[in-house]
């Protein structure tokens, strides 16, 4: 299946749940308490997170969502500390303020990789949810999709009449469950249990076969279009009214954290069907979303940039094409994993053999390889201006399908100095009979404690000498 990734950018999703703050506290250990058999944590980073129905919304505006988030919190500062952190992911927050409650916050205490104790701050009281009904009426025009979170903390205590609302309005609406009771979300578009879920309210699934027959008996009973059933290391069921179940394999290479990877699946097939994509597109696009973000510590997201580098790695249709920004983001993603980072530019104008072989033994130096393309303005003031041959779309997309590179990127200036600034690799390489110290970014990558490395070009190859043969 060829997966389109749409323009997330011209749509609009809201998001309706119980909405948390994740802290997580950092710090090293060495020793154990004298007060009690535990370990002192020497704490020193402190991140907060948006975390439940939040993540869900962080996850729609990474794709590039215009997206809008219901929910209630506490009069506490927690709650302060949620919006200010929501607002910097560009997610617009209608939160309603309850006086009988704190804003849910869990915290957790991390070392070396490993979580050592989780907080949780909540209160049980019974929410009404009529102020989130009366904002949802109110926000609902102009949007593509709604988003029904549901962590079992008493947002959606009026689930039945948020789903009305959307139906009324022809709307689409997707709801990630919680719970025995899948009945209360009768009407919904699409619900996307995981098979745990699914199978505490439908009972065990020894088969595949049983696991299709009861998932459509579901969907009779409860009125709903489809069903999305995550599995783990076996992907994802699709159940659609009318079609054939749709089986979609795991895309998940590595998996350091599956937390959160559920608001992600929801996010991305919101966003997608939103953006017009049909349900089995929206679908195959989540399962890839799922599989990057299980590869991530902690609750995250994932973007279009990363999406469409996947998709070119697994050869399915995607381009290794990214913007300054979404490269900086993917090489700290990357680092995470203590992945080397290589780095070279050029122009690229005619690709030939001697480029192939020398992208190659770049990429042989590392675990990434990154390569920045002068644009046309900058190729032509340094080669003339009956240069470049090919235009910068085409050059960067024959870049982006070699099996050497992973990551292109395009500069306007006359040299990518201030790029490979930005970034950083830990080895930038150049060909030719460059010394290093003459090498655009080489003092800034030397400073960082990087390398340099100059790499031969192939005898006999040449954009040049090619272009000159064409025109004799």
């Amino acid at each position: 299946m060829t997966i389109r990734i749409p323009d997330f950018s011209r749509t609009r999703v809201i998001v309706v749940g119980d909405v948390m703050l994740d802290r997580y506290l950092f710090g090293s250990t060495g020793r154990i308490s004298p007060e009690a058999p535990v370990p002192v944590v020497h704490v020193n980073q402190t991140e907060n997170r948006p975390g439940g129905a939040a993540n869900v919304a962080v996850n729609l505006a990474s794709l590039g969502v215009a997206t809008r988030l219901l929910g209630t919190v506490g009069r506490d500062a927690a709650a302060d500390t949620l919006q200010a952190v929501l607002h910097q992911c560009d997610v617009a927050c209608d939160f309603s303020r309850a006086e009988d409650r704190p804003t849910i916050t869990k915290t957790r205490v991390q070392s070396r990789g490993q979580q050592l104790i989780r907080l949780d701050e909540e209160n049980a009281a019974v929410m009404h949810g009529e102020e989130i009904v009366a904002a949802l009426s109110q926000s609902l025009n102009g949007a593509g999709a709604v988003v029904l979170s549901d962590y079992g903390k008493g947002t959606l205590s009026k689930v039945g009449d948020l789903i009305s609302q959307c139906r009324e309005a022809a709307i689409p609406v997707l709801v990630d469950p919680k719970g025995k009771d899948f009945g209360k979300y009768r009407g919904a578009s699409i619900i996307t249990p995981n098979q745990a879920e699914f199978e505490a309210v439908a009972g065990s699934c020894e088969t595949d076969d049983e696991l299709v027959s009861r998932g459509r008996q579901m969907i009779g009973e409860l009125d709903i279009a489809a069903l999305l059933i995550t599995r783990s290391e076996k992907g994802m069921l699709l159940l659609e009214s009318g079609a054939e179940p749709l089986f979609l394999s795991t895309q998940a290479r590595e998996v350091y954290d599956v937390t959160g990877a559920g608001d992600t699946v929801i996010a991305t097939l919101a966003g997608a069907l939103a953006s017009g994509e049909d349900l089995e597109s929206a679908a195959a696009l989540a399962n890839v979303a799922a599989g990057l973000v299980v590869r991530k510590i902690g609750v995250a997201s994932v973007t279009p940039g990363e999406i469409r580098v996947a998709l070119h790695q697994r050869g399915q249709g995607g381009r290794g094409l990214l913007d300054a920004d979404e490269l900086q983001a993917m090489v700290v993603e990357s680092r995470g994993r203590n992945e080397r980072i290589i780095m070279t530019n050029g122009c690229f104008d005619v690709l030939h053999a001697g480029h192939v072989s020398y992208l190659e033994e770049a990429k042989s130096l590392g675990d990434r390889l990154i390569v920045a393309v002068n644009d046309d303005d900058s190729v032509r003031r340094l080669k003339g201006e009956s240069r470049p041959i090919n235009a910068l779309e085409d050059r960067l997309l024959v870049l982006a399908g070699l099996a050497a590179v992973d990551w292109v990127v395009s500069f306007s200036e006359d040299t990518p100095a201030r790029l490979i600034e930005k970034i950083l690799p830990d080895v930038l390489v150049k060909g030719g009979d460059y010394r290093p110290e003459e090498i655009a970014g080489a003092k800034a990558v030397l400073n960082d404690g990087g390398e340099v490395r100059v790499l031969p070009f192939r005898d006999g190859h040449s954009s040049s000498r090619i272009i000159d043969r064409l025109r004799d």
